[in-house]
Order: structure tokens, then C-alpha cells, then sequence
């Protein structure tokens, strides 16, 4: 526990500190985080043994991790995504609207049915990006059904260009690459200071 609290006071501290954020300090304190998650996963595990002891700490540290993994997912959104745009006209899109503070899909009472953190768009592309600190298999279900959501709301707005997705991540496993790229969203990971596309020749993104 001495573990997960000190990482929470070290990111506290960095969010508070008198210097801006940058893309290495915001991706290197994503990775803390998914360290945390880890961290707190376990804990959790173990509550089951001691329940009534352990199950407040395991709410205090599941609630603060939220807090901090959303606050830093905000800072990841904006700083990364000047990259991720380069590296999306690097390969043909040229991109020339992008939604770096998200955007929210609403149904016809007013009600949120889909928030997407990063979206950029062209005359025949648009591009649904999900930015997280340590991506799973279960993130790929999500996200297909966000774009699903949004292809729909285009729809009926007449908007017939095409919708693509991506996942970006600080940390990637390669299973969950697998997952990603099979279900044909592109795989964007950091890579020193900026973002790369990790795409195999035969890659083929899907559209919907």
C-alpha cells in the first residue's frame, strides 16, 4: 500500500508543480499510472481474503486513481495529439480539423451515448482516436462500439465519409496490439518524444 500511496503523492506533485507539462513528463507519468492500476488490481485480489479490513483503503485508492488517470488522460489528449496528426498526414490522410479536447456524441433527449478523446477529420476521412495509459483487449469492444455510435450520428446528418478508429497507448502489450490491429483500428504508441503508427505491411484498416 506504502507503494501505491507514494506514486499517488509523486503524481500528485507533478500536476501541481510550477512547470508546464510536456509530452515526455505527461507519457512517462502515464505509464506510473498504469503501474498503479496494476498495483491496485492486485490489492484487490487480495481484499477477497480480508474484506472488511482492506475494502475502504481499496475504495479511497480506486477512486483517487480515477481521478488521476482522468486528469492526466487530458493532458495526454492535448499534448499528443499535434503528433498523432503528423503521423497520420505522414502516411496520406492530411488531416486539417482535429478535436483535441474531445468530442461528445448526444442521442435526440439531450443524453451522452458516446465521448471520444481525440477526432480529426478531411474531406473523406474521419478518425476516432481512444487515448489510453496501458490499453486492454476489453478497450477494442468499446471503442468499435463508439465508432458505430458515431457512424450512425453522421448518417443522419448526411455525412457520408468514411469513420476509422485508433488506440493510442503509453504502454502496449502485444497481445492487445493484436486485438487492435485484427479488428482493424491502427495502433499508435509512443515513441521517445512524439507517437509512431505500429502498422505491418498488410495491415488493413477497417471502415465503417
Amino acid at each position: 500500500m506504502s507503494t501505491v500511496a507514494s506514486k499517488e503523492r509523486n503524481l500528485r506533485r507533478s500536476v501541481s508543480g510550477k512547470k508546464g507539462p510536456n509530452f515526455r513528463t505527461v507519457w512517462a507519468t502515464l505509464k506510473e499510472v498504469a503501474e498503479i492500476r496494476k498495483e491496485t488490481e492486485r490489492i484487490m485480489k487480495e481484499a477477497a481474503e480480508e474484506r472488511k479490513k482492506t475494502e475502504r483503503v481499496v475504495r479511497r485508492n480506486g477512486k483517487q486513481l480515477g481521478e488521476i488517470h482522468r486528469r492526466f488522460g487530458q493532458l495526454a489528449e492535448h499534448l499528443v495529439a499535434p503528433g498523432i496528426a503528423k503521423r497520420f498526414n505522414e502516411l496520406g490522410y492530411h488531416f486539417d480539423s482535429m478535436a483535441a479536447k474531445g468530442a461528445k456524441i448526444y442521442d435526440e433527449r439531450g443524453k451522452i451515448k458516446a465521448e471520444i478523446d481525440l477526432l480529426l477529420e478531411n474531406g473523406s476521412t474521419i478518425m476516432a482516436v481512444e487515448v489510453k495509459s496501458r490499453p486492454v483487449t476489453q478497450d477494442v469492444e468499446h471503442h468499435i462500439k463508439r465508432l458505430e455510435i458515431l457512424r450512425e450520428k453522421r448518417s443522419q446528418l448526411n455525412d457520408q465519409r468514411k469513420v476509422q478508429g485508433a488506440i493510442a497507448g503509453a504502454i502496449y502489450e502485444d497481445d492487445v496490439k493484436k486485438a487492435v490491429r485484427e479488428a482493424g483500428l491502427f495502433v499508435i504508441e509512443q515513441s521517445g518524444d512524439t507517437m509512431k503508427i505500429d502498422m505491418p505491411d498488410d495491415f488493413v484498416p477497417r471502415e465503417w
